[in-house]
């Protein structure tokens, strides 16, 4: 190569050859003129500026530069000439001469050109798309130059672009070659662009990036980044790019159309488009601005994608119809995509004056033609349209079938023949072939343009015309058609989630469908993109009459309305109010309204229905007149409503709508009580009218609802198989013997269906569920696992999984669920959906078999769900609140897994991420208010209990935790207050009775507790026969020191499923200590060591302990906590019978249980007491230490009392009189009514011979002890005795002789004492 070649390696080169192969000729020109002030009269960049303006339009310039740079070096000789041959061959008047004598020059030049014009002449070629040519030149090149760089870079560019698969295979090899070691920008760029072709995008970012960081100013390669990222469907990246190209160049085409885009697509942010429309057109119109190719070429995606936003159509109409009139283009396509936009704004009139004129510029326009019939279809001249249709349909032979056309079609088969099946298949071919060139395309501004979401909106608004009008039930069949209209809208929302229209017509198919919380997710997202859209309010609103969520569908309706006052005159707001009316039981508004729907001039047949919003099709105008037939009904106006059936029978005689009455009339009947009359009604509908199925599903209600006959019922079914033969019909019938309880019948029925049909996963799961309900599980695992091998399907993994789980037999659970994990790494959301729920099921596997390895598998879950949420908002955002749902789901199970290690402070952390996805969730607020005041965070429990209390579901359980927190701060008449709220209201609430009078027993007002045993009886007679009552009633007479009486009503709750475990745990528990003594204490151990009866006691203890080990075998546990429970119990009547080798044999017990759960107290209020039993006090203080510095709880509040009175007494034994009174105190402060406390605090004060502190204290245990233990009052007589208080002596020996006749020396030591001393 000579020394002044000009390569395309070079940045200025390659910027012009970008641009020309954009298409960006005004910016080719440009660069070569800047070029040009550089190296003056240099020929290549007089050729590239020649090359621009000829492409402009401006053949005789072009001509004119062209034969001057011809004749400055012989470098580019070769391609002027080619360019001279194209420019006189494009004139309006084509000099023929001058063109002969060209080629005469090109051939003889052809035959002595050097290396470099072959080159240029390869590249003219290439750059003109004529590659083959292109290749002859370039070969040639590289023969003469021993394979010189910049020809096989080239060579690679043409092979690249070549539409020849094995020319592109081989692109790549030339481009290395030619590159080789260099950062040459011509080779990088064509290398990036052949793995952009191979779809190998993350290759041709590498390439990209090498090119940016050497290059930093080239703005080709950020634009090709941009695309790039779009590609990969990165619209955060690509957003970036854009921004930084417009930082670099303000008014950059590339970078403000994907700026428009995204804020069209994504955001659907249509005023920020509007703004930047005006730039974009504007840069459009000053950087090229004669380019009007380029014009429409770039604005088209914009109107694709603005969802008919009449601002930005009229703005885009305006600048390329000043394109065309500007140009005078001749090209047809100018005028048909006119006509486009004036179809898109509602001018169909006007549209048509476009089409005609495209027809006059081209004869032969296809397009034009089909714009012509559709202009005619949206009229309304069906005739004319068809007659054209007939003759377009020849053409379509021979030049292959539009889908625009394939649709006009079928809206004519639809509306003028009413042909469905015609019409539908008509719209499923008119789909493919949209679809179709949609193929191999990845996510670019030409893919927009051609996904073209109103055209498909447009297909699937034409489905929903065959759809239901009202949401799918439980059990039926989805329409068909709305799986139909839901496959085309969802690439729709997929690339462009931020479209309204798409998004609301999906939100309707899932309404229609029966999916309605998906439904409400999208519309979710729609009033995120548009908070003032009445269609969205109103839809929202049939949605929660639909759930039965009456209050918000009345808010919803009144949105509609604040944000557009026309909804009101929408029949569709009245009906949807009416029908919540009615719901609610308010028939006479629900009539009125009605009734002023019926006499609007729009019901009747035939008028004109112009006014937006105010169309009623056939199937609306029978739903409002069967509305107010039920209205009427429940009113009582049963002739009124049969009037009302008629004037409805004669609006839609004749129509499939007619058997809806029929079947209103059937209920009409019934409620008469007419059932042979509703029945002869329902026996003439045949098979071959619609609503069949649903007739016979009614009859087979009536038969078995009101005849009580299940023969009938079964025969209803039947017959609808025989008749219409279908999967659907057999899984009715399946159904039918599951609700008559015939599981056997049923999977007898499934399993032939399933034969007909193998490969059908949901028959294979009713038959899995059959077996399970007939506790054939063997039979069902079997099944599911035949199944799965047949189908794959990875419900029937879940399912299989959760059936082990449930058996326990976790080894199979686990291999099964790793087996469907075994696939490679999976993109796609459903797959990833799939492996989550995957996950969870292995995470709760290894919770019960492998603890160590659940948290791992949590965290895989994890991972993947935070990926699926941050994609679903662009792909599905009908599944945004599901999805939230289920991610709050995996950290509540993060938090339970810490919550079981005792690590608080991370279980606090997975609960607020939660409440991160699930604001409201009461389940996750409760937990964390729990937790909170566990940790003794009280501010915080409130703040939550206070959020919870705004939930009516959980408002009994917050004002539980309210008033334990009441307590907590010794506010005890609130928290007393807040109970008596709740049983004031529901006096038979004995959850909350049970809370209460462990409140009361805390704060010393058990008394009170008699009250609301009271009220408990008034609200219902069988009160005294309620387990709930019984135990609350045995709860106080336990706390009272009865014991007797208390197990007395504990055995009334005993067999009782909700309270029987907490009763036969509290009988146990009085078996084993009926005197609430302190086990393992020593300090009264000598008084009782001096009793009388102690032989008679231990026969009591052993009679104890024998009936506590029959009642432990009534023990069921039902979850691990019942498991340690039944432990605890198990071990404690071994220790209470103080034989070595059975307390040795407990403690080993408590022991083990204490170090599996470190911070467990009753297992370490037991191991201190068996210590204390085998005389190992230091041990046992060690033990009793580690509660001492315990925060209080209430589950765990009995035993951290006896833990810290039994601390106070090896204190008392050792003299350390203080350390036991902070103990004693500590137990007084969160149970008032302690009496054991006040026993020690009164011995206590009694050695240090405080005779007056001691009978206070005694006096407090003798009353809280309800006087019943004899002890005591003889402690308290003897300290009136002491305190000179002679009389108050008498009188407590009185009440201790009352209970107890033989209590020794209570007579000689105290009373008589107390007598003598009163003598004068």
């Amino acid at each position: 190569m000579s020394r002044n070649f000009i390569s395309a390696s070079l940045p200025e080169v390659a910027y012009i050859l970008y641009y020309a192969q954009e298409k960006y000729f005004n910016h080719v020109r440009q660069f070569a003129n800047l070029e040009l002030d550089k190296y003056i009269n240099d020929p290549v960049f007089q050729f590239f500026k020649a090359y621009g303006t000829l492409h402009l339009g401006q053949i005789q310039d072009a001509i004119l530069q062209l034969e001057n740079a011809r004749k400055c070096h012989s470098d580019v000789s070769l391609c002027c000439l080619l360019a001279l041959i194209y420019a006189h061959k494009i004139c309006e008047n084509v000099d023929r001469d001058a063109v002969l004598e060209l080629e005469n020059k090109l051939k003889e030049t052809r035959k002595t050109a050097g290396i470099n014009a072959l080159y240029y002449a390869g590249m003219f070629l290439w750059l003109m798309g004529k590659n083959d040519k292109a290749n002859e030149y370039i070969d040639r090149m590289l023969k003469l130059s021993n394979g010189s760089r910049e020809g096989l870079m080239l060579k690679g560019w043409v092979c690249c672009m070549s539409d020849k698969q094995h020319a592109i295979k081989k692109s790549i090899k030339y481009l290395d070659e030619g590159i080789q070691d260099t950062t040459d920008i011509f080779g990088m760029m064509g290398k990036a662009r052949y793995f952009m072709m191979q779809q190998n995008y993350s290759g041709a970012l590498e390439v990209v990036n090498q090119i940016i960081v050497n290059f930093s100013g080239f703005i080709p390669a950020f634009i090709l980044k941009m695309r790039l990222f779009l590609a990969q469907q990165d619209w955060e990246q690509t957003l970036e790019t854009a921004l930084r190209i417009l930082s670099k160049d303000g008014t950059n085409i590339d970078g403000l159309q994907a700026s428009i885009v995204n804020e069209l697509s994504r955001t659907g942010n249509l005023n920020a488009a509007l703004f930047q429309l005006r730039d974009f057109i504007h840069s459009l119109e000053t950087k090229e601005p004669q380019n009007a190719d380029l014009h429409l070429r770039k604005i088209l995606v914009v109107s694709r994608l603005c969802g008919k936003n009449q601002q930005i159509l009229q703005l885009i109409y305006g600048f390329i119809e000043r394109s065309y009139t500007k140009f005078k283009s001749s090209d047809a396509c100018f005028a048909n995509e006119l006509g486009y936009q004036l179809i898109l704004q509602g001018k169909w009139k006007d549209a048509s004056v476009w089409y005609r004129r495209a027809m006059e510029l081209d004869e032969s326009s296809v397009d034009a033609l089909t714009g012509i019939i559709w202009c005619q279809v949206l009229e309304g001249k069906l005739d004319e349209a068809e007659h054209q249709l007939e003759f377009l349909k020849e053409v379509q032979q021979s030049i292959g079938k539009s889908a625009v056309l394939v649709y006009l079609q079928a809206v004519i088969a639809s509306k003028k023949n009413k042909n469905e099946p015609v019409a539908t298949a008509l719209l499923n071919e008119a789909a493919e072939l949209h679809f179709s060139a949609l193929h191999g395309l990845p996510l670019s501004m030409e893919y927009y343009e051609k996904l073209n979401p109103m055209f498909l909106i447009e297909i699937v608004k034409e489905y929903l015309v065959f759809c239901p009008k009202q949401p799918r039930s439980p059990g039926q069949i989805v329409s068909p058609f709305l799986k139909q209209a839901a496959i085309i809208l969802n690439p729709v929302i997929k690339a462009a989630p931020g479209m309204l229209a798409p998004l609301y017509l999906m939100a309707q198919v899932k309404y229609l469908s029966g999916e309605l919380e998906n439904a409400q997710g999208t519309l979710q997202r729609c009033l995120d993109l548009d908070p003032t859209s009445a269609d969205v309010h109103l839809l929202m609103a049939q949605i929660y009459l639909s759930q039965g969520n009456f209050r918000e569908c009345s808010h919803s309706l009144e949105l509609g309305v604040s944000h557009n006052f026309q909804v009101r005159d929408y029949p569709l707001y009245h009906f949807i109010k009416a029908r919540a009316l009615n719901k609610v039981g308010d028939y006479p508004e629900a009539i009125k309204i009605l009734k002023m729907i019926i006499s609007l001039p729009y019901m009747k047949k035939g008028e004109s229905k112009k006014i937006l919003g105010t169309s009623i099709t056939t199937s609306e105008r029978v739903s409002i007149y069967l509305e107010l037939a039920e209205a009427l009904r429940l009113n009582g106006e049963l002739h009124e409503a049969t009037k009302i059936m008629q004037d409805a029978i004669h609006e839609v005689s004749g129509t499939p709508e007619e058997i809806r009455i029929t079947v209103a009339n059937v209920d009409l009947a019934l409620s008469k009580g007419e059932v042979e009359i509703a029945l002869s009604m329902l026996r003439n509908i045949t098979p071959s009218q619609p609503y069949y199925t649903e007739v016979k599903e009614k009859m087979a209600q009536i038969y078995l609802q009101i005849r009580k006959d299940k023969r009938l019922y079964i025969g209803c079914y039947c017959e609808l198989c025989e008749q219409l033969p279908s999967p659907h019909t057999s899984l009715l019938l399946g159904d039918a013997y599951m609700n008559i309880q015939e599981p056997d019948k049923a999977v007898e029925v499934y399993e032939a269906a399933q034969r007909k049909n193998p490969l059908d996963a949901t028959l294979a799961r009713k038959i899995g569920q059959a077996y399970v309900k007939t506790h054939q599980y063997s039979k069902a695992i079997n099944y599911y696992e035949v199944a799965l091998k047949m189908s794959k399907q990875d419900f029937l993994c879940h399912d299989l999984a959760e059936l082990l789980l449930k058996l326990k037999k976790f080894n199979k659970a686990e291999r099964v669920l790793n087996q469907a994990m075994e696939h490679d790494s999976v993109n796609d959301l459903p797959s990833m959906m799939k492996d989550v729920k995957s996950l969870l099921l292995l995470a709760k596997v290894y919770k019960n078999n492998k603890k160590e390895e659940a948290m791992g598998t949590l965290n895989k879950a994890c991972d993947i769900q935070l990926r699926i949420l941050k994609r679903i908002p662009l792909e599905q955002p009908e599944l945004i609140p599901s999805q939230k749902q289920l991610t709050s789901l995996i950290c509540v199970q993060f938090a339970e897994q810490y919550l079981i290690e005792k690590d608080y402070v991370q279980a606090v952390k997975w609960y607020k991420d939660a409440l991160c996805y699930t604001q409201t969730d009461s389940k996750v607020l409760l937990q964390l208010a729990r937790l909170y005041l566990a940790q003794g965070d009280i501010e915080s429990c409130e703040h939550h209990c206070a959020l919870l209390l705004q939930d009516d579901n959980c408002n009994e359980i917050a004002t539980m935790m309210m008033a334990d927190l009441m307590f907590r701060k010794q506010k005890y008449e609130q928290a007393i207050n807040l109970y008596q709220n709740v049983l004031d209201k529901a006096p038979d609430n004995f959850s909350v009775m049970e809370r209460l009078i462990d409140l009361l027993r805390r704060s010393g007002k058990l008394d009170k507790a008699t009250y609301f045993f009271e009220m408990a009886k008034k609200k219902s007679t069988r009160a005294l026969l309620e387990p709930g009552y019984n135990y609350c009633k045995g709860l106080y007479c336990w706390h009272m020191g009865q014991p007797n009486q208390a197990l007395k009503y504990f055995n009334k709750a005993r067999k009782d499923s909700d309270w029987g475990q907490r009763a036969i745990n509290n009988m146990i528990q009085i078996c084993l200590n009926p005197d609430n003594e302190i086990i393992g204490g020593e300090v009264f151990e000598s008084l009782n060591a001096e009793d009388s009866n102690l032989k008679e006691k231990r026969e009591s203890e052993q009679h104890g302990i024998r009936t506590a080990e029959k009642l432990l075998k009534e023990f069921y546990p039902h979850s691990q906590e019942g498991q340690n429970q039944m432990k605890m119990l198990q071990n404690c009547c071994l220790l209470v019978t103080k034989d070595k080798i059975h307390v040795e044999k407990a403690l080993s017990v408590f022991v083990e249980m204490a170090q599996y759960e470190r911070e467990s107290v009753p297992a370490i209020l037991a191991m201190a007491q068996a210590y204390m039993i085998l005389k190992q006090t230091p041990k046992a203080r060690t033990q009793l230490k580690r509660l001492a510095k315990a925060n209080w709880t209430l589950s765990d509040a009995e035993e951290l009392e006896k833990s810290w009175m039994l601390l106070s007494d090896i204190y008392c034994k050792s003299g350390k009189y203080d350390l036991a009174t902070e103990q004693l105190k500590r137990c007084l402060q969160y149970n008032k009514s302690c009496s054991k406390a006040y026993e020690y605090m009164g011995f206590i004060m009694e050695k240090e011979q405080a005779y007056k502190d001691a009978a206070i204290n005694y006096e407090l245990a003798w009353k809280y002890s309800n006087q019943a233990n004899p002890a005591v009052g003889f402690k308290l007589a003897f300290n009136y005795l002491k305190d000179k208080k002679y009389v108050e002596a008498i009188e407590v020996c009185h009440d201790v002789l009352k209970i107890c006749p033989s209590y020794p020396k209570i007579r000689e030591e105290i009373l008589e004492k107390a007598q003598a001393a009163l003598k004068p």
